[in-house]
């Protein structure tokens, strides 16, 4: 059986070969690639309004589906570790990366001045993408209040299908030529004599973005370990299977089995576990968050441009709710997270969301692996209060 080679490898080969191309061939070879990526930066603007419309309405009508005391729990503190996630990543990255990137950003050229495409096509978005939010949230929570009310079901279907259409196009078309897109990108910055700057500053960001993430998986054990009276490490090492089979699968979803087996190992309620894991695999990214939250200061702060808590804050928290409805292909969330780029001053189908995009999709797998092992840390609080609160009652 002929084994496929995965989206992460295409992506660095991409990037392998851009380099090169931007390197050793001419001007009017690079071009070619450019128009390419000019093209497919036009179609993702086109796109992402109805992405925005897709995954919204569907994924808060269907988060608010059955609502108990206990999904409300879970999505509160599934909400609440992503905001403090994003946070804990911003501030991190605010006090270092300046650091890392002095007297760098100043010599850095992202606009490609010397690499234009042979042509363009002029594809606009249908609506805006404000339009699209203000809409995509006043009817994802009508249709959820009507669903409640015995009515709404042929509008949730709808929405659901559309939702099901957008996520085939990023699976068969946005997601397979998402390479070429970054080989041009690529190809354009190495042309431009930029790209080593930013990979050589990339690479210290990457070793903040593991420190970032395993100190956050301890916090959320350790507090696990204080509430259920046992010892965060242990229940660290019983996490470990799971984070291997979601690094190597790229996968919430996937990891759902073997984490529900890691829950069991930590004597979380059997109900609970099968519950919350699930659960908190679609709407807990602590550690995707993260991932994109460092990405994003990293870019920010290369391209001179501002980072405060007041911009960065907003920010966060919108992309915490647009996440909950990201496609479970491998870089789902920064394409959940699209959409919202303008908040913060990026062009989204420009040079520098497609950088966005690159350098997220490369840790994708470790982000992955930090929201399975947050998904058992909940399970472990939402245990506690079960135990305490309602299985008593």
């Amino acid at each position: 059986m002929e084994k496929k080679l995965g989206l992460v490898p295409k992506l660095i080969l991409a990037i392998i070969v851009g380099i090169l191309i931007g390197q050793f061939t001419p001007l009017g070879f690079v071009r070619v690639f450019k128009t390419f990526s000019t093209f497919f930066g036009s179609f993702l603007s086109f796109f992402i309004p109805l992405m925005i419309v897709g995954f919204v309405v569907s994924g808060i009508a269907k988060l608010t589906e059955g609502a108990g005391k206990l999904l409300g729990l879970t999505a509160v503190i599934s909400y609440v570790s992503t905001l403090l996630a994003g946070t804990f990543s911003y501030i991190i990255a605010s006090t270092f990366y300046p650091k890392l990137v002095s007297g760098i950003s100043s010599s850095l050229d992202f606009t490609g001045k010397d690499v234009n495409p042979y042509f363009s096509i002029p594809l606009k978005a249908p609506f805006d993408v404000t339009v699209a939010i203000v809409f995509a949230f006043m009817t994802g929570i009508t249709i959820s209040y009507m669903r409640n009310q015995g009515k709404g079901e042929t509008t949730f279907t709808l929405f659901s299908e559309f939702e099901e259409i957008i996520t085939r196009v990023l699976a068969g078309f946005v997601i397979p030529l998402l390479p070429f897109h970054i080989l041009g990108i690529f190809a354009e910055l190495t042309y431009s004599g930029v790209v080593f700057t930013v990979i050589g500053v990339f690479l210290k960001i990457y070793l903040c973005i593991f420190a970032i993430h395993y100190v956050y998986m301890l916090i959320m054990f350790s507090i696990a370990g204080g509430l259920s009276k046992k010892n965060p490490f242990t229940l660290i090492k019983n996490q470990l299977p799971a984070y291997f089979t979601a690094v190597g699968t790229q996968s919430s979803a996937a990891t759902i089995p073997v984490n529900i087996q890691s829950g069991l190992k930590n004597g979380t309620s059997p109900e609970i576990v099968n519950f919350v894991v699930p659960l908190c695999a679609t709407i807990h990214l602590s550690g995707s968050m993260i991932t994109l939250t460092s990405c994003i200061m990293g870019i920010l702060i290369l391209n001179g441009m501002p980072f405060s808590l007041g911009l960065m804050v907003p920010f966060i928290a919108m992309l915490g709710i647009a996440m909950v409805a990201a496609p479970g292909a491998p870089g789902g969330a920064v394409m959940a997270a699209l959409p919202f780029l303008f908040m913060i001053g990026i062009d989204a189908d420009g040079a520098l969301g497609s950088l966005l995009i690159a350098l997220y999709i490369t840790q994708d797998s470790f982000g992955t692996a930090i929201n399975v092992s947050g998904d058992n840390a909940i399970a472990i609080y939402v245990d506690e209060f079960y135990k305490r609160y309602i299985k008593k009652a």
